[in-house]
């Protein structure tokens, strides 16, 4: 059964494009918001922000973050969720190359504009983020959350 919720953890990542990442401030105060992902190997989440946006200024003050992956628009009670708790942060230096490779192929794939470094790093307006998720959940058919490990 765990090979299956493996596989299904990887295709509900694969079938969307958002995820909601949940995060908090310095004092605990919580938020979340939906961003536009592209991810690596089910474990690295990248997705681009502006460095003074809510959820931005919360990761420089706490890594700790929640993401949800899910798709909206099916029937009640046909739901499928992946849940992780992951540690976030903006990329700097040689890990931009690699992270905006992994945003700008999915971008592209998907119809937008190649990224490059130079559109995630100063003064450009947007910085390029990534989550590690440390543990993932799927929700069964039954309304349970079941720790799955997920590999590439």
């Amino acid at each position: 059964m765990t090979q299956d919720l493996g596989a299904l953890a990887r295709a509900i990542i694969d079938a969307n494009s958002y995820m909601t990442l949940g995060t908090a401030d310095a004092s605990g105060l919580p938020w979340v918001t939906p961003v536009w992902f592209a991810a690596a190997d089910c474990r690295e989440f990248f997705w681009v922000s502006a460095p003074e946006s809510r959820h931005s200024r919360n990761i420089a003050a706490r890594a700790q973050v929640a993401i949800v992956i899910f798709d909206s628009t099916v029937p009640i009670n046909s739901g499928q969720a992946l849940y992780m708790s992951a540690l976030a942060h903006e990329l700097t230096g040689a890990d931009i190359s690699r992270g905006i490779d992994i945003f700008s192929r999915r971008s592209e794939a998907q119809g937008v504009n190649r990224w490059t470094a130079d559109d995630v790093r100063p003064p450009a307006r947007h910085r390029l983020y990534r989550a590690t998720a440390m543990e993932h959940f799927v929700l069964t058919p039954h309304d349970e959350r079941v720790p799955v490990r997920v590999t590439s």
